[in-house]
């Protein structure tokens, strides 16, 4: 039997078994948005992350959420056998279809770890006709 095509691409591209990318790497974090009456939610699973080390920002139409998780335990990297879960510093950002008054948005981090982001929509500006006199 032949190997596979893709065998031997980690260490073709210099990684080896066990071995991290050098590249610096912002995580990535899931999230859900859905409205709900007049508001747009976001919600976010936020495992084993502290409200202290989340950052929401606001900018025109553009939510961010950036934050840090900390990894609280010191295991050697070559006693790992697999580590899929993300420590470190991650960030997130959507755009709403709308404008966003930040003085108005309420946000929430409950005792399960998820945030919950709640956005009012903005009224869309109608057309008026001015009569000129």
């Amino acid at each position: 039997m032949s190997p596979s095509p893709l065998h031997g691409i980690f260490s073709a591209l210099g990684q080896e078994r066990g071995e991290r990318d050098p590249t610096p790497v912002v995580g990535h974090i899931t999230i859900d948005i859905y409205e709900q009456d007049n508001y747009y939610i976001i919600k976010s699973p936020l495992a084993g992350i502290h409200t202290g080390d989340i950052d929401i920002e606001i900018s025109d139409n553009v939510v961010t959420i950036r934050g840090t998780r900390r990894q609280v335990d010191t295991i050697l990297e070559q006693h790992y056998h697999l580590q899929e879960c993300f420590w470190g510093e991650f960030s997130r950002s959507v755009t709403l279809p709308c404008s966003i008054d930040p003085r108005r948005v309420k946000a929430t981090f409950n005792k399960e770890c998820v945030l919950k982001i709640i956005i009012p929509k903005e009224e869309r500006v109608k057309v008026v006709r001015i009569n000129a006199e």
